[in-house]
């Protein structure tokens, strides 16, 4: 029998899927299989694009947007840019001169199922074209400046000073020990950056970037972003490869500094416990400025992801 948590995750999930199977609809759609003499680099964008993944990234626009009051079509295009960005910058991670990692989500990296050319080619692609995507976005939305400022966030938290700077510093992170500072300004800009622009660009589309419900949103966020590395921290420890989709142990191997090489397996699991109550702290503020039930809603998937993300094991 079924108990009443395991009835709530299975809620849950169903609702979570939900989400996620629009976002597969559109990106599948948007990056259809062409027929023509470049048509390996749409087969390998499609290959690491639409092989899974939880895609929190867009699921946190589109709930965001429905605390704000905007649709889910408005967002959509956003949602799945900073989706495709995410995806490019896996690709890139798997590469040999990165990560150099086999495997992904279960199967082949994009650079062993063709080469690395393509890969590298099928990364700049979806980067390219996520920009194409967000530009269409804005030019539909009736706040055209709101779109504009959504563009301008998903290249500064996908750049320098953000997931390609966090990159830049895990690189070098994997020659010395760092420390706790420097580990959470990696993460918060590696992991960080592209898990709190997806509440950037709903707060710029709706036109409430600096109001409370904005401060809220993105204090959920970047909580639960460095929540969400501490837990794949963990996971590269105690994790089941046939279940995470990639091996265990890298981060060990490589001697990178992790939440978990600095404070230890419980002590980190501590600090993810600690993060995911104040991420709920956040939604029990948020809800308080709440009016409709789809927002109030909205506030109480917010919860459970925190959970989820808390209890995960992929």
């Amino acid at each position: 029998m079924i108990n009443g948590d395991a009835v709530m995750d299975k809620v849950f999930i169903e609702k979570l899927n939900e989400v996620a199977k629009r976002v597969n609809e559109f990106l599948d759609n948007r990056v259809a299989m062409q027929d023509n003499l470049q048509k390996v680099i749409y087969e390998a964008m499609r290959y690491s694009l639409l092989a899974g993944g939880k895609r929190i990234r867009p699921v946190l626009a589109i709930k965001s947007a429905e605390i704000l009051g905007v649709s889910e079509k408005d967002v959509m295009p956003f949602a799945c840019a900073i989706e495709m960005i995410h995806t490019y910058s896996l690709i890139h991670d798997d590469l040999p001169a990165m990560d150099n990692d086999d495997y992904r989500r279960g199967r082949l990296s994009c650079h062993k199922k063709f080469d690395e050319a393509t890969a590298i080619l099928a990364g700049d692609a979806l980067l390219t074209m996520a920009f194409e995507v967000a530009a269409e976005g804005a030019e539909r939305v009736e706040n055209k400046s709101g779109g504009i400022m959504a563009i301008k966030d998903i290249a500064y938290c996908a750049g320098t000073e953000g997931m390609i700077g966090g990159q830049v510093v895990d690189l070098d992170a994997e020659t010395r020990k760092i420390s706790e500072e420097e580990l959470r300004y990696l993460c918060r800009r590696k992991t960080g950056a592209l898990l709190r622009v997806p509440v950037m660009v709903a707060t710029d589309v709706a036109g409430k970037a600096k109001t409370k419900e904005a401060e809220y949103l993105l204090e959920y966020a970047d909580t639960v972003g460095l929540a969400f590395q501490i837990k794949d921290d963990i996971l590269d420890v105690e994790g089941d490869i046939a279940v995470l989709g990639k091996p265990i142990g890298s981060d060990a191997q490589e001697g990178k500094t992790t939440f978990v090489t600095l404070f230890g397996i419980e002590e980190s699991k501590k600090i993810l416990d600690e993060l995911t109550q104040k991420a709920l702290i956040a939604c029990d503020n948020l809800e308080k400025l709440c009016d409709t039930q789809i927002q109030k809603d909205a506030c109480g998937f917010f919860k459970e992801l925190a959970r989820f993300l808390l209890e995960r094991n992929y």
